[in-house]
């Protein structure tokens, strides 16, 4: 029978008291009690269930909701008289900085000192007590949001001893979305003021802490241990690479059919979603699938890019418009379909994502863009090479969005590219110049600005503005030999009946001899020719009159093309 299926809702008890579609994770429950582990940290990608997998263990442990075993009477962990015995029982302090996304460290600051501040408000009453002191009372009542960073720091490990001493159980610390405020300050460049703060805290709380029980927290990455977890020696690392709870987060492909059956969705719609939604591998685990927008598909009944449409693509998006040509041609590949291999660190170090190309795809890899196809390690001593592609259909679809977005949503892109198969220079000009002046900044404003040292930053984004508008009738190719030498780019058309392009991009090089951007263009046009990168379009029948040749000339953010 199908289920009312509740969008956005991350809260346990309101899902199961209202007997909403569910797919059960309470096995998570057992697998991270039974592992003895005194901190945890387990990354997943966005949306894939962190939230709601915390608002679990917080009803269940905590014993705030002691008694309430109808939220888990018929699930897999009440199948155990042991665990029915162990729920309600603990002290559970629960908080999350998923809304913590401010640009700088001040507002950042004083709202997760807002948040200890709320935690303390919770148990007011306690803290008035007789077993309390007047000294206890003096340190509760400094708690605020404009505290001093002693105090803040100080605060959960105070709060967990007076919880300790008014219950006489250690407490279990649930923190959810650790990461996000360290995203934006990368971002935003306020990282060194907010990791020296979040240290401190997480020290205090995880590390030198004797009233913890347990903790656990979740996030997209893993933020790396010389920045906030240089002190925490005690800390279980569960990345999209470990098999420890592979099945936690995210769908399995039967619990996705099971619910496409419960819904009534027809059998033959289950490739399509197979298609859309899988692809997620954790550890040795495959086939697991997006579950938001698995769960928005069960509704809306529909395919689109749900995931990928939610809010949580700016990094990405920053460091692939803003990467090297190596990084725009890499993503090239991916955009084919095409495997890229590199080094994966699963620390990441935010503040070096500039200087590290692998760096980009560790963060891609660890928020589910990519997938992992292999590892090749031809020598023990040998670095482990990963062989990764884009996750699955939803995700390309994203990207190729993000693309045309580069180019101002792809007006004047798009009528610069349909000047170039009618082979009208004077147009293509007009509109290539607005294209560069609009873009140039906007594809490198890091170190080497595209105008002096860079250009090929503009060039390789330009690439793969060719490469999503004209996916469906051209093969893109850069940098690939032909003939003699390399050209820079050709459009080979899936039909021979339609105009081939060759392009080839020259900054203007004055110790070359070359005094204008007149210069330059021809320059570029008799490398074509002296290169032959015709060749490989000639052997496949295409007339030499169908293939049109233009030289691209660069001087700072000033294009001139010329045809031959």
């Amino acid at each position: 029978m199908a289920k009312t299926i509740s969008i956005g809702t991350q809260d346990f008890a309101f899902i199961r008291e209202k007997d909403c579609f569910y797919v059960d994770k309470t096995s998570f429950i057992k697998e991270w009690w039974e592992s003895e582990d005194a901190v945890t940290l387990i990354t997943r990608p966005r949306r894939f269930g962190k939230t709601l997998n915390m608002s679990m263990l917080d009803y269940f442990f905590s014993n705030k909701y002691q008694g309430r075993e109808d939220l888990f009477e018929g699930l897999d962990i009440w199948t155990e008289e042991k665990y029915q015995k162990l729920q309600g029982t603990y002290p559970v302090i629960f908080l999350s900085f998923a809304n913590i996304k401010y640009s700088d460290f001040k507002t950042s600051k004083t709202v997760i000192n807002g948040l200890l501040f709320e935690l303390y408000i919770q148990y007011k009453w306690m803290i008035w007590e007789d077993r309390f002191t007047e000294e206890d009372r003096l340190l509760f009542r400094k708690v605020n949001e404009e505290m001093d960073d002693a105090t803040a720091t100080q605060a959960l490990k105070r709060l967990c001893e007076w919880l300790y001493r008014y219950y006489g159980k250690r407490c279990i610390i649930l923190l959810d979305e650790y990461d996000t405020p360290m995203q934006e300050a990368y971002v935003n460049g306020f990282w060194d003021e907010l990791t020296a703060y979040i240290r401190a805290l997480f020290n205090s709380t995880f590390k030198t802490n004797p009233y913890l029980e347990r903790g656990i927290m979740t996030g997209i990455t893993r933020v790396s241990k010389e920045s906030i977890f240089s002190d925490l020696n005690n800390l279980r690392v569960v990345t999209t690479t470990s098999n420890l709870y592979a099945t936690s987060f995210g769908f399995t492909e039967k619990e996705v059919f099971d619910a496409m059956d419960e819904q009534g969705i027809a059998g033959e719609e289950k490739a399509k979603v197979k298609k859309w939604y899988d692809g997620f591998n954790f550890g040795e685990t495959t086939d697991i699938y997006n579950p938001w927008s698995v769960t928005m598909y069960l509704d809306e009944q529909k395919l689109d890019t749900y995931w990928a449409n939610t809010s949580g693509n700016g990094l990405v998006n920053k460091l692939l418009r803003e990467g090297n040509q190596d990084i725009k041609s890499e993503f090239e590949k991916l955009l084919k379909g095409e495997c890229i291999e590199a080094e994966i660190d699963e620390q990441i170090i935010f503040n070096q994502l500039d200087e590290a190309d692998d760096g980009v795809w560790s963060l891609l890899l660890a928020s589910g863009y990519l997938r992992v196809d292999g590892i090749r390690q031809d020598e023990p001593e040998d670095p482990r090479i990963y062989q990764m592609k884009l996750t699955n259909f939803e995700v390309r679809k994203m990207f190729e969005k993000m693309v045309s977005m580069w180019f101002g949503k792809g007006k004047v892109f798009g009528r610069f590219v349909s000047a170039m198969f009618e082979g009208k220079v004077r147009e293509m000009n007009h509109y290539m110049n607005e294209v560069a002046l609009n873009t140039f900044s906007y594809f490198d404003t890091g170190k080497h600005p595209s105008g002096r040292k860079e250009p090929e930053r503009f060039y390789h984004g330009f690439v793969l503005g060719l490469l999503v508008d004209k996916a469906g009738s051209y093969m893109v190719k850069s940098n690939r030999e032909s003939g003699l030498g390399r050209y820079d780019v050709v459009m080979e058309p899936k039909s021979a009946e339609d105009i081939a392009v060759i392009m080839e991009f020259k900054v203007l090089d004055r110790e070359d001899e070359e005094e204008t951007l007149e210069d330059t263009a021809r320059n570029a046009l008799q490398q074509i020719e002296d290169k032959h990168y015709d060749a490989d379009l000639l052997a496949r029948g295409i007339p030499s009159e169908r293939i049109y040749k233009y030289g691209f000339a660069f001087e700072g953010e000033t294009c001139l093309i010329r045809k031959a």
